[in-house]
């Protein structure tokens, strides 16, 4: 009865030191190669770039966030320019895009900018030379190339990066700060932007045309204002020439750097056919000028956020900017 219960003690120990012995092997540490592949980004939030009047305030300010990936050389910077229909501009849309920008080696400012009908036109697009005046100016500070920059807006903000651009050269629209500093830029990405306020809804029925010849249609608000607060009643036909004025096509010149224009032709917004009278008119003034139509891609939404779309939008912005 001893030897068997020496035995069994025996068989005991040997099976716990045999499971102890597992899990230590199970915590052996293995190797990990990494390449090193992506900088590290880092985020400042909340930079003011101007103080403005607004809305019976003296000085409003308006605020930037920059993206600035950590490296040693001077990079290229993009300022993206949020949608919104003119009367709203959430720095913080486009978030997934501009890291894949930042990722490329960019500095990325998504800004804020004035909007209807606190204002009209130009006063968004002042805000916008404003805001490339202050990052040339503060080059050094975020690691910039002043000489290599890039705007890129999405519907009410592409037609502000369309509309910076083709101004390029121009003094009038540059107000404020940083004056010393010249608002001209070298590349411009519009996705589905207005070009032509007075046709935003060709491509659509009568019905939504109608509604775009209206006083309280957003284009109408941006160009004429409020009625309450001084501004001219009526849509965006009002008056023409004031429209005329407004548009990006109105102010295209030999200065005017080269355009990517991209529009999803399931667009229920704006129609696609605003892109393509950019596009015509840049060619023919002699402009670079390449435009997408996507397939199946709404007004907005996860379509611009696929690598096609975006390895596009980089390789613009290589070919211009690097």
């Amino acid at each position: 009865m001893i030897v068997l219960t020496i035995i069994l003690a025996y068989l005991l120990i040997s099976n716990f030191g045999g499971d102890v012995l597992a899990q230590n092997n199970n915590l052996t540490s293995q190797n990990l190669n990494v390449q090193l592949k992506e900088p590290l980004i880092q985020l400042i939030s909340d930079v003011v770039y101007e103080q403005v009047p607004m809305a019976g305030y003296n000085n409003v300010a308006m605020k930037m966030d920059i993206l600035k990936p950590e490296k040693d050389k001077k990079m290229p910077a993009i300022i993206y320019i949020p949608g919104g229909g003119f009367i709203s501009a959430n720095k913080d849309s486009y978030i997934q895009q501009r890291m894949k920008l930042a990722k490329a080696d960019y500095v990325v400012a998504s800004i804020e900018y004035r909007v209807a009908p606190t204002v009209t036109f130009p006063q968004p697009l002042e805000d916008v030379k404003a805001a490339i005046r202050y990052l040339k100016a503060h080059a050094e500070q975020f690691n910039i190339d002043p000489n290599k920059i890039g705007v890129m807006g999405d519907s009410a903000g592409g037609y502000l990066a369309a509309i910076t651009g083709t101004t390029n050269g121009m003094k009038q629209f540059d107000q404020g700060d940083n004056l010393e500093q010249s608002s001209d830029i070298q590349a411009v990405v519009d996705l589905y932007g207005l070009s032509d306020l007075t046709k935003i809804g060709d491509d659509y029925s009568q019905q939504v045309q109608q509604a775009h010849k209206s006083a309280g249609a957003t284009e109408a608000l941006l160009v004429n204002g409020s009625p309450v607060f001084g501004g001219q009643d009526g849509g965006i036909l009002a008056n023409k020439e004031k429209a005329e004025a407004a548009n990006p096509i109105s102010y295209i010149s030999k200065q005017t750097p080269p355009f990517l224009l991209m529009h999803g032709d399931q667009d229920r917004m704006v129609s696609p056919s605003q892109t393509q009278i950019l596009h015509q008119a840049l060619v023919e003034k002699g402009i670079e000028s390449i435009r997408y139509l996507v397939k199946g891609a709404d007004h907005g939404g996860v379509y611009w956020n696929q690598p096609e779309v975006m390895k596009n939008i980089i390789d613009f912005f290589n070919k211009y900017l690097k």
